[in-house]
């Protein structure tokens, strides 16, 4: 973007050779050279008649992750410049090689989930290399950035908003309000801001960043899309983005933090015995592996005690395949 991220910048926004001008709104795809090849893409530029905050939207991180992508597109076309306060980038299919050519976490031109090599590398393979892209164009110059994820496939989900803690008062406090203003009744956090995933890495750069996770099994009907844009719009008004009416209360949030992963330790066929949204406790069976060979019976049991808010629907798992992710009510608030 031409213009750093401030509260009161009001330049013209642009992304590659995309521009929009102070009142303005502007649709296409901009090329990103990823070494090996080059993609193209999908991004809307929203630049408000009115100064504020400048806000990243990114879906399509990820294959068969259909709802995030429909809210994003959905909400590209309907807002227009003269309700906007800021400005808005939204990206609906950031990982096109994965999204179109696949319908899982990893892409296949290399083999690598993308959201864990964030910031990306520049000089890396095409995955890392299309993270550098993303992290330096759209995500290092917003004053609030929203990664919209889904339960893939062969994924069921419990809907829920993610962030990292920091260790920054100002930016942690920041970042639950934004967590919290989008309506969705549970939110996990995470207790460091680690790893690759792209809003961890925002975080560490001092981007108030959440993830979103709506949807399951690569759900893609109008109603769940309709729910997660109105999400996104009581965000975007929190965030002084839009100014509309509050609507409906929405319910109280209650915070988690993640206390264990499940997955496999042999390949061979999975029948779970517990799924997303159920309580457990640690070393509670939750589910066997079947060898379809000899009928060997492997089970499999809960690493942590809480919930069950993502879980394998598929049948055939290899191992090291994550079966459940298991949070705990967080008492740190």
């Amino acid at each position: 973007m031409t213009t750093s991220a401030h509260a009161t910048g009001h330049g013209d926004l642009t992304v590659g050779p995309l521009r929009a001008e102070p009142g303005t709104k502007a649709r296409g795809s901009v090329r990103a050279d990823l070494g090996s090849t080059a993609v193209d893409i999908p991004v809307t530029l929203v630049n408000g008649a009115q100064p504020g905050p400048t806000v990243v939207i990114t879906a399509g991180v990820h294959g068969g992750e259909f709802t995030g992508v429909d809210a994003a597109t959905r909400l590209g076309a309907l807002i227009e410049p003269d309700e906007v306060h800021g400005r808005l980038v939204i990206c609906p299919v950031a990982n096109p090689p994965a999204v179109y050519h696949g319908r899982l976490g990893a892409s296949p031109l290399d083999g690598v989930n993308i959201n864990r090599v964030f910031p990306g590398d520049p000089a890396g393979g095409p995955t890392e290399r299309l993270a550098a892209w993303i992290f330096d164009a759209l995500i290092a110059g917003a004053d609030a950035y929203v990664d919209l994820h889904s339960g893939g496939i062969d994924e069921t989900l419990r809907d829920f908003v993610g962030y990292r803690l920091t260790g920054d008062a100002d930016l942690d406090a920041r970042t639950r309000a934004m967590a919290h203003a989008l309506g969705i009744e549970d939110v996990i956090l995470g207790l460091k801001a680690e790893g690759g995933n792209s809003h961890a890495a925002a975080a560490r750069q001092g981007v108030p960043a959440v993830l979103v996770e709506t949807g399951r099994l690569g759900e893609r009907g109008p109603d769940v899309a309709r729910a997660l844009t109105e999400s996104l719009y009581r965000l975007l008004q929190h965030l002084s983005v839009l100014r509309r009416d509050a609507g409906p209360q929405p319910p109280p949030v209650r915070e988690w933090v993640w206390a264990g992963a499940v997955t496999a330790e042999v390949a061979g066929l999975w029948y779970p015995d517990s799924g997303t949204g159920d309580d457990v406790s640690a070393g509670q069976v939750i589910g066997r592996v079947i060898d379809p060979a000899d009928g060997r019976e492997h089970k499999v049991t809960a690493t942590a005690t809480g919930r069950i808010f993502y879980g394998m629907h598929g049948l055939t798992v290899a191992p090291g395949a994550e079966l459940a992710a298991i949070a705990a009510p967080y008492g740190g608030a």
